[in-house]
């Protein structure tokens, strides 16, 4: 990758709306030439995808969570299983599965503190090889996600 490619894709983490016309006149290229590279960008898997960012209050969604999650078992079978279900959860935002004191960190966003009951209560509660989980409310968000540096991208 080279800087040119750095440039485009700061340019789209920023505004992935804007046109291919004046994508190519901000890079100075030929918008022929611009297709052709963000074609290959997405095609190497270094664009996955666009999407619009949505305020979550906007549309009613008041509380947001981290959840800590352990598992009682870490045999591969058991975390498939896991995993297969709480990518079918839709409150939950961003699940990872990590190091250290838990199993997994889940960003959850919800309408209100029942519907954080209900979720814990009613759905997490019943995922497999679920052992224990801890949850903590989100009273601001400091720094959202705004794309990646490319300052050290190969």
């Amino acid at each position: 990758m080279n800087q040119l490619d750095k440039n485009i894709l700061e340019t789209l983490q920023r505004q992935a709306d804007i046109s291919n016309k004046e994508l190519a006149s901000r890079h100075n290229m030929a918008e022929s030439s611009m297709l052709n590279r963000v074609k290959n960008l997405k095609e190497k898997g270094v664009i996955k995808g666009y999407r619009a960012i949505i305020n979550p209050k906007a549309i009613g969604y008041n509380v947001q969570a981290l959840i800590m999650i352990n598992l009682s078992q870490h045999q591969m079978q058991s975390i498939a299983s896991f995993e297969e279900k709480l990518i079918q959860i839709p409150e939950v935002k961003v699940g990872y599965h990590i190091t250290g004191r838990y199993d997994y960190a889940l960003h959850v966003v919800l309408r209100d503190i029942d519907h954080l009951a209900t979720l814990l209560k009613d759905t997490l509660s019943k995922l497999p090889g679920l052992d224990r989980q801890e949850t903590f409310l989100i009273f601001s968000s400091i720094k959202e996600e705004n794309g990646y540096s490319l300052e050290y991208a190969i």
